[in-house]
């Protein structure tokens, strides 16, 4: 067995929807260096659809570890093992050479399938009794493998593995078809109490038809999935056969690598899609029939309520509104946002009252009518009231989620941790903990689904003998804003007697909108 290194480092690589990053992590989870290399999210052949090549990510995931190991090759004989982590539920089809036999269907994509033609006559009036039509029409028509074998039969006749972009990526490193339980997103026939592929008489494999060969073999994270191979190195510059270990989903990563491993904790991601969720050990359903998804660590779980195109809103902003501060960022090389905080510094809690609901692009388990709104204007608002407002209305669609899921986990959540861009503010990390009424806490880096992917490596090695251990040494807290009391009684109140009161009053408007304009289709 060969002997581990002086000073192992884990190499980390995360693909995201709008990046990839390769990293080098080590035993204390700090990120030694980090090359990001961004990449076009998608393309559309037709209205709704998001697709992308395979060999387009791969080459982009190439480039960044290149460049990575370019930078570190003093630090090649340091390298441990890898760990891959990606964007969940983007799915590839692949011949047995592993070559991609279409583009991707990325996790953005609109596009549906004929729940008809899949749910059994039969069956449909049993559902519709139990009122349980909706939901399994809804899983049925949004299963990508049903929309192929519909429209591109021909595609899924000479399909011979099906793949979550991981298992895509995890071939192309290491020459065999597997994957991690913890990146097992998506519609699929999967047992989502242990998310191994399900049972032979589970109804999933009718309403998801696949043939099990299709699929690739499961492994709990930590566990092994290969070694990098001859031409996976050539490609990468990563030294061939090192090990690779499973991880999970970017966000199930995220939320190990904050630190977040109970309930009481939340976490919250201030990302494109701003979400809040909790480390669980029991199967909780947020909504019934909406299972909790799998977690980084073995045989556990996160909830997860999202905020569709979350601080996506932060970069709407900034081309709408942010010419002054993007071009004084461009002179002085900082983010934009960094400027931003001047404009809403001296704005009161509240935003003197102008308020924003942030429905803007309605979630899966949202009334499809539902639209984004902002009241109260007055005379005395300017640009910096709405950038207040739009973090504030934010942080309450994600106390909304919060509350339902202490409702449903049945404990109380003390404190948060929060992750993504938008916790380099301080102006929202401290919003953010006036509205909840708990310590918001920012972590040691903001990449975080990055060291929680070379946890779950750090402990597949060895290093750590389980993930408490890995997580009392590889994360830590950089800040802490604690509640102002009087703050948080003015959010508790708008809060209680404004927000919560939006979306009921307006939604019957909502729909009398889409009536008159035909909007959303």
């Amino acid at each position: 067995m060969k002997k581990p290194p002086a000073t192992p480092l884990i190499l980390t690589i995360d693909a995201g929807t709008q990046s990839i990053r390769a990293a080098l992590v080590n035993l204390q989870g700090q990120i030694l260096d980090l090359v990001k290399t961004p990449i076009e999210p998608y393309f559309s052949a037709h209205p709704g659809w998001a697709e992308q090549h395979p060999a387009y990510y791969w080459d982009m995931l190439c480039r960044s570890c290149q460049s990575l190991l370019g930078k570190a090759e003093g630090q090649k004989h340091n390298i441990a093992g890898i760990s891959v982590t990606t964007q969940r539920a983007t799915m590839v089809n692949v011949d047995k050479n592993g070559k991609a036999l279409r583009p991707a269907i990325v996790w953005l994509d609109q596009r549906k399938a004929d729940a008809e033609k899949v749910i059994s006559p039969l069956v449909r009036p049993v559902l519709k009794a139990i009122r349980l039509y909706d939901v399994v029409e809804k899983m049925v028509s949004s299963c990508q493998i049903n929309w192929l074998q519909q429209h591109q039969p021909e595609i899924w006749e000479k399909t011979h593995k099906y793949l979550l972009l991981s298992g895509y990526f995890n071939f192309m490193l290491t020459g065999v078809f597997a994957d991690s339980v913890g990146s097992n997103v998506g519609y699929l026939p999967v047992n989502t109490r242990t998310y191994q592929w399900a049972g032979p008489r589970d109804i999933k494999w009718k309403l998801f038809p696949v043939a099990a060969e299709k699929l690739p073999e499961l492994v709990k994270p930590g566990a092994h999935l290969g070694e990098i191979t001859q031409k996976a190195a050539a490609d990468t510059g990563i030294p061939q056969g090192l090990p690779v270990i499973a991880a999970g989903s970017d966000k199930a990563c995220e939320i190990l690598g904050a630190g977040c491993l109970t309930p009481e904790t939340a976490c919250l991601s201030f990302g494109t899609i701003a979400t809040v969720n909790t480390a669980i050990q029991k199967y909780v359903e947020l909504k019934p029939f909406i299972p909790p998804y799998p977690a980084a660590l073995p045989d556990q779980y996160y909830t997860e309520i999202a905020i569709m195109r979350g601080f996506w809103m932060v970069t709407w902003f900034k081309e709408q509104f942010g010419l002054k501060e993007k071009l004084e960022a461009e002179k002085k090389g900082v983010t934009p946002e960094m400027l931003f905080e001047k404009i809403i510094r001296d704005i009161p809690p509240g935003s003197m009252g102008l308020m924003l609901q942030p429905h803007w692009s309605p979630g899966p388990h949202m009334e499809k009518y539902a639209k984004g709104a902002i009241i109260g204007f007055g005379d005395v608002h300017h640009r910096g009231h709405l950038y207040r407002a739009m973090i504030e209305g934010l942080v309450y669609g994600l106390k909304e989620g919060a509350k339902l899921t202490e409702k449903k986990n049945k404990v109380s959540i003390t404190r948060l941790r929060i992750s993504g861009g938008g916790s380099q503010s301080d102006t929202a990390m401290q919003i953010a903990a006036d509205v909840f009424g708990v310590p918001a806490q920012r972590p040691h880096t903001h990449e975080t689904s990055v060291v929680g992917a070379a946890m779950d490596a750090a402990v597949g090695l060895g290093f750590y003998h389980d993930f408490t251990s890995a997580a009392q040494e590889m994360t830590a807290v950089k800040d802490t804003f604690d509640p102002i009391e009087g703050n948080r009684r003015i959010y508790e109140d708008l809060y209680e007697n404004v927000y919560t009161r939006i979306s009921d009053r307006l939604m019957p408007l909502y729909r009398e909108i889409q009536k008159i304009t035909g909007y959303p289709e």
